[in-house]
């Protein structure tokens, strides 16, 4: 969430960072709401002194003598009585700004650093770096092809469970799903992340503090009985994790990696990807997240996406790194890098990690602050998909296929799965 009180400080600064993003709002009714809170606030607090000030004189006259029903204490009582309901008035209205202005707020996204490339989508995201050598060439199936060939999933059956965009795995491709987690994890928590196994299902406060609501709210799926939705993302539960704390400095940063299932509905995405493992309601993922004191987040940042990298690395996976410009960034995001792995059937990069750094957006809105000393102060907290499991099995069964009808199992992962190729028998 923006600072309410940078809001009311620097508006223009406020308004020309939503500008980069695409977003034209005015932000006067907003300032006027927030200083209107603030008079309130300074009335409030002089009434209440004075009431404290009454309390006391009453308590003073009636010690020395005064009788409780006398006229000097009577009007003094009566003063303070009033003075109390001016106050409940005064408090209603506060509740009802600082809710309309809070409502507000939440609708508006992080503001992009100055560093951040302008833009108005995808098509101008710049390519920061990439890492391996494409395959290329006209022979090559995409993963959904090979999959089926190789007797890895069976879509037809998952719609008649469920609906379409739903996937089941079989023998092989189960394996392959459950040996990518046990990797990626090992991975992850041999270089100090604390591994963390949350809730699938997230309360609204939850989607909230990570910024998924109100915005997303038609993208995730509801339990309509209960305050209760289907996890988007592992980066919910582990923002969540220490909302309304203070954590101590001293155990900064924390790094955590989750596995987890994710529910979207992708919604707009009709037609897109409708075959295969890219796009779908529900998918496995690696999630890293940390909390870190604000002066190391820009150094957390790099680090956060090397490791992302270094999954794609291990599992010989050729990539790019794209840096998002303003018009295609996350809603929490102040600025991101996608990994881009490189898929030869469908001679084409496809995202399969966002690595995103959002300031205080995060905890601002879950309030999840460090103390430094006597100061207390938000922390800063970072995201990267390490990573989308699904799209990693599409990526080794495009990158990994053999002229056989095999696929070859990248050295790293050969331990968890057991055997170096799926052949066409095994099915």
């Amino acid at each position: 969430m923006l600072d309410p009180r940078e809001i009311r400080e620097n508006a223009t600064f406020i308004e020309e960072g939503l500008s980069r993003r695409g977003l034209k709002v005015n932000l006067n009714s907003l300032i006027g709401h927030s200083k209107r809170l603030k008079e309130l606030e300074q009335k409030r607090s002089k009434l209440q002194a004075e009431g404290n000030a009454i309390g006391k004189e009453v308590g003073n006259k009636i010690r020395n003598g005064c009788e409780p029903k006398s006229d000097s204490v009577v009007l003094l009582k009566n003063k303070g009585t009033q003075i109390k309901l001016e106050v409940n008035l005064i408090e209603e209205e506060e509740k009802t700004l600082a809710r309309l202005i809070k409502d507000q707020i939440l609708h508006y996204p992080n503001i992009p650093y100055s560093d951040c490339p302008d833009g108005k989508g995808e098509s101008e995201n710049i390519e920061v770096r990439h890492w391996g050598k494409p395959l290329k060439g006209q022979d090559y199936k995409e993963h959904w092809q090979i999959a089926e060939e190789l007797c890895l999933l069976d879509t037809e059956r998952s719609v008649r469970i469920a609906k379409s965009r739903f996937v089941t795995l079989i023998n092989q491709g189960a394996k392959l799903e459950r040996s990518l987690i046990n990797f990626m994890l090992d991975v992850h928590t041999s270089k100090g992340y604390t591994e963390i196994l949350p809730p699938v299902l997230v309360n609204t406060a939850s989607l909230e503090g990570s910024g998924q609501l109100p915005k997303f709210a038609e993208e995730s799926f509801r339990c309509s009985e209960d305050d209760l939705w289907l996890t988007p993302t592992a980066e919910v539960p582990l923002t969540s994790l220490h909302r309304d704390e203070i954590i101590p400095f001293e155990k900064l940063p924390i790094k955590y990696v989750a596995y987890s299932p994710c529910f979207r509905r992708e919604a707009g995405s009709y037609g897109k990807d409708t075959r295969g493992l890219i796009r779908l309601h529900q998918f496995n993922k690696v999630e890293l997240y940390w909390f870190v004191d604000p002066a190391n987040s820009r150094e957390a940042y790099k680090q956060i996406t090397a490791d992302a990298e270094a999954i794609l690395q291990s599992l010989e996976l050729p990539y790019r790194v794209m840096e998002l410009c303003t018009g295609d960034l996350g809603f929490s995001a102040s600025s991101t890098h996608d990994l881009e792995v490189w898929l030869p059937g469908a001679n084409s990069y496809r995202e399969i990690s966002s690595c995103s750094i959002c300031d205080d957006f995060q905890a601002r809105r879950s309030s999840i602050r460090t103390k430094k000393g006597h100061k207390t102060e938000l922390v800063h907290t970072l995201n990267a998909s390490g990573l989308a499991i699904g799209r990693t099995m599409a990526a080794i069964l495009e990158n990994g296929q053999q002229s056989d009808g095999s696929v070859k199992i990248p050295d790293s992962l050969v331990p968890y799965f057991g055997q170096a190729l799926i052949k066409p028998d095994q099915s």
